[in-house]
C-alpha cells in the first residue's frame, strides 16, 4: 500500500451566513500515486473539499493533512500548496499575464525561486503539456483546451505532488476535455503525480483508480469504478448518471443477450459482444 498523501479526518466546512455545512464531518484517505475522481451532484460539496485540499479554504473543525502538513492557519497555507497544486474550471479565472512564459513562471517567482530555475522549470512544463512553440504567445489567442495546458503549466513548474483539477474539462469542447484528461492520466502514470479529478462527466470517472461519490457534503459512495456503478439504482438516486455502456448492456440483458455485468466502456462491450455471438 503506497503512504496517504492526504488525510481528511472529521472535516466540517461552513460557509459565512450558511444554514448548513458544505462538508460535513467527511472523512476521506487518498494514496500516493493514485487516481482518484470525486463526483456528486450540484452542491454536494466537491469544489469545497478541493478547496480544502489545497487550504484555500480552512476546516470549520476537523482536520485535512497533506502529503505531511496541516493547514491551521494562514501561515500554514503556503506550505500545502507547494505539494498541492490546483486547477480550476475556468483558466481564464487562473492566468494573470499577457505572455504564456510569464504566466507559468509567476508561482515560481512568487516563491523566489533563483531565475535560472525559473527560466529551466517554465520550459520543461510548457514542454511536458505541449504548449513549448507558444511561449512567446498571449493567452488571448489561445484556445479553451490551450489555456488549460497553461493553467497546468503553471502548476507542474511548481513541482507540486498532488494536482486537484476541480471540473477542469467542464467549459471545453469534446477534443480539449479528452486531451487535458489525457494529459492527467499521463502525468499519474509516468511523472507519479497523484490526481484528485473532480467531473460531471462519466467517461472520466471510469478511468480512476477509485471514485468517491459525495451527497450533502458527505461521502456516499467510495470504491473502485466498476463497484460504485454496478450499484446502478444508488447512483441514480444520488442524481448523477451512469456510464452509457452500462445502460446499453443493461438494455440487451433485458431483450436476452447474455451479458457479464460491470460493462462500462466500448472496449469492454465490443470484447464482450463478441464473446457472445
Amino acid at each position: 500500500m503506497n503512504n496517504v498523501i492526504i488525510d481528511a479526518r472529521d472535516v466540517t466546512y461552513r460557509y459565512e451566513n450558511a444554514l448548513t455545512d458544505a462538508v460535513s464531518r467527511l472523512s476521506l484517505k487518498v494514496y500516493e500515486g493514485e487516481f482518484v475522481a470525486v463526483l456528486g451532484r450540484n452542491g454536494c460539496g466537491k469544489s469545497t473539499l478541493a478547496k480544502l485540499m489545497n487550504a484555500l479554504l480552512l476546516p470549520t473543525s476537523g482536520t485535512i493533512e497533506v502529503d505531511g502538513k496541516v493547514a491551521q492557519n494562514e501561515d500554514d497555507c503556503y506550505d500545502v500548496r507547494r505539494s498541492c497544486g490546483m486547477v480550476f474550471q475556468n483558466p481564464d479565472n487562473q492566468i494573470v499575464t499577457t505572455i504564456v512564459e510569464e504566466d507559468c513562471a509567476f508561482g515560481l517567482e512568487n516563491l523566489g525561486v533563483e531565475p535560472a530555475l525559473i527560466r529551466k522549470r517554465v520550459d520543461e512544463a510548457l514542454s511536458e503539456v505541449g504548449m513549448a512553440d507558444h511561449a512567446h504567445a498571449s493567452p488571448s489567442m489561445l484556445s479553451g483546451g490551450q489555456k488549460q495546458r497553461i493553467a497546468v503549466a503553471g502548476v507542474l513548474a511548481m513541482r507540486p505532488k498532488i494536482i486537484v483539477f476541480d471540473e477542469s474539462t467542464a467549459m471545453l469542447d469534446p477534443i480539449g476535455r479528452r486531451d487535458v484528461f489525457a494529459l492527467a492520466k499521463r502525468l499519474n502514470r509516468e511523472e507519479g503525480i497523484t490526481i484528485v479529478w473532480i467531473t460531471h462527466f462519466m467517461e472520466e470517472a471510469v478511468q480512476a483508480d477509485r471514485l468517491v461519490v459525495m451527497d450533502q457534503g458527505r461521502i456516499a459512495l467510495e470504491d473502485t469504478p466498476h463497484q460504485v456503478f454496478s450499484q446502478m439504482e444508488k447512483v441514480l438516486s444520488l442524481g448523477l448518471d451512469v456510464p452509457e455502456m452500462m445502460k446499453l448492456a443493461a438494455r440487451l440483458r433485458a431483450s436476452g443477450v447474455k451479458l457479464k455485468k460491470g460493462i462500462m466502456t466500448v472496449d469492454e462491450m465490443a470484447v464482450e459482444l463478441c464473446r457472445s455471438r
